[in-house]
């Protein structure tokens, strides 16, 4: 990666109306804002269906979009959903998501404007457009109307940004219906069964459809016609709108690094379809799943119950699964962030039925085997595969020799550099240039509420080292900005809450806990001339700037 910064923010945590971010023109704004602030990098959280806890990281599909992430906006704009149709939806409050809300109205919502767009009443948009434009037009433009000289259509499509285009038509949507995935197919089925289960995880499904007997799916297809192409709708929809933002992005130099976490949901279509990829017994139930063991933060644990792979069966189909996966991914965004690395290394196993994680054992996982497969694959679109390698956690020899030899950036996280003395990994003086610096991540607290934990010792040293005896406590926040600017690391990534110095309530996630997580957002009102005037100052006095 180059000398570069950039900020992290989940798309989920955008400002905007509705109840939660989207891809509405919020989110070409702060593409905008990072143009103007020197950044290069905009890092988001995975754009997967939300699971278990409301959580990107337990979701039902690893290739699939989040429908919450479609701009209302646009199908509004486009005459797909009219005004009445929201306004006695309240939303929650502006900087807080409600998944309850979410849930109760945006599949509702999506399924109304998915009928209409059937009926194509997304042409009465040109109709309203062309008659506004006919009432409000001026004497001159007028006269070059008559004239011949230019068109009407000339006026309507002059600087209009990606998210006043028309929606796509019936017809496109058919053609690119056929271009997705079989996976992500494979998933509009599986929502379309869950639907008409009442939503139970597949498990508790009846046999036919649990074990996939194959006359009961292709009954289910030909019966639930119209409710898989709702679903394959969104996915198309979802492709369509996010695109268009990754391009703005791109066209500004701004590159988008986006998660793939390493396990997925028990619940997911991927075990559903997959049973193979998994350690599953002949019932399609898991004979161990993920965790991590005890330590001083979880006497217990931490039970995650997501179904651990059969690295076996991988490595005898080179790899396929994964290569798919990637390749989904990279559509998506410019760099991955490989969440939990080290379990490519090794993987903490559970029995399946424990209650905690107190008992489990290590075992080996693919090593570099798997990465080798998979840049072979992409060897004539990368010499490197655009990975982030999140290594955080107990690092072995094992694990710090596979992410040296992967050549990957490994990440370094400010929060966790000054409880070890001076050759503690996390301080800066330590930094190589192949990393990617961080303040804190999404799983973190707040740089702002974590140095205000800090006590005794350890906040004597962490001033000390920032060189910081002078500088009031308020400001202590951009004093660490600041220093991770000035280290070798080739990548700053900060999250916007910190340059904002934002306490506890911005946290994005506490992990171990439920219930008030992945909720945070921001307030448009917090990105002002004067913090993109900061950003700038810092990305160019650095040689940050790109």
């Amino acid at each position: 990666m180059k000398r570069a910064c950039g900020v992290l923010l989940p798309v989920s945590s955008l400002p905007g109306d509705y109840g939660i971010g989207t891809f509405s023109k919020n989110a070409y704004e702060f593409v905008d804002f990072l143009e103007k602030s020197g950044q290069s990098y905009w890092q988001i959280l995975p754009l997967a269906p939300t699971g278990y806890g409301d959580s990107p990281y337990q979701s039902s599909s690893a290739f699939a979009g989040n429908a919450n992430y479609i701009s209302l906006e646009y199908l509004l704009d486009n005459c797909l959903l009219e005004k009445d149709d929201l306004k006695d939806i309240y939303w929650g409050e502006e900087e807080k998501i409600d998944y309850g809300i979410m849930w109760e109205n945006r599949e509702k919502l999506l399924h109304k404007a998915f009928l209409n767009f059937l009926e194509e009443k997304y042409k009465e948009k040109n109709i309203s457009v062309k008659d506004t434009l006919k009432e409000d037009i001026g004497t001159e433009d007028k006269r070059v109307l008559e004239s011949g000289e230019f068109s009407l259509n000339d006026i309507i499509d002059k600087e209009k940004m990606p998210y006043e285009e028309d929606i796509l038509t019936v017809k496109e949507f058919y053609e690119l219906k056929e271009n997705l995935s079989r996976e992500t197919k494979e998933f509009c089925l599986f929502q379309a069964i869950k639907k008409r289960n009442s939503y139970k995880p597949w498990y508790d499904w009846e046999d036919d459809l649990k074990l996939r007997d194959n006359a009961a799916i292709e009954k289910f297809k030909s019966d639930e016609k119209e409710l898989i192409l709702f679903y394959e709708w969104i996915q198309v929809l979802f492709n369509v709108e996010w695109k268009k933002i990754k391009k703005y992005a791109n066209d500004k130099k701004i590159e988008i690094i986006g998660d793939m976490p390493i396990y997925v949901s028990l619940d997911s279509c991927d075990s559903w379809a997959n049973e193979k990829l998994f350690l599953f017994d002949e019932n399609k139930k898991p004979k161990k799943v993920a965790g991590c063991p005890p330590d001083y933060f979880s006497p217990e644990g931490q039970l995650w119950g997501n179904p651990l792979y059969d690295w076996d069966y991988h490595n005898s189909t080179d790899y396929k699964w994964w290569k798919e996966r990637f390749e989904y991914n990279l559509e998506l965004y410019d760099y991955i962030r490989l969440d939990h690395f080290r379990g490519f290394d090794e993987f903490y196993a559970i029995d399946a039925d424990a209650k905690n994680a107190i008992i489990g054992t290590w075992e080996k996982g693919p090593g570099l085997l798997m990465f080798k497969a998979v840049e072979k694959y992409f060897k004539d679109r990368f010499d490197i595969l655009p990975v982030i390698a999140e290594d955080m956690g107990l690092l072995t020899d094992s694990v710090i020799e596979m992410v040296k030899e992967s050549n990957f950036p490994s990440m370094k996280v400010l929060e966790f550099a000054f409880d070890s003395g001076d050759k503690n990994i996390y301080l800066p003086h330590n930094y190589n240039r192949n990393c990617v610096a961080y303040t804190g991540t999404h799983d973190n607290t707040t740089l702002r509420a974590w140095l205000d934990e800090q006590k005794g010792d350890v906040k004597e040293f962490i001033i000390k080292y920032l060189g910081a005896e002078n500088t009031a406590e308020d400001n202590l926040h951009l004093v660490c900005i600041r220093t991770l600017f000035a280290s070798v690391a080739d990548t700053v990534i900060i999250p916007i809450q910190d340059y904002l110095g934002l306490g506890e309530s911005a946290r994005i996630n506490t992990p171990g806990t439920l219930g008030e997580n992945w909720k945070w957002r921001l307030n448009k009102k917090s990105i002002d001339d004067k913090l993109i005037g900061y950003m700038s100052l810092l990305a160019g006095m650095y040689s940050r700037k790109c």
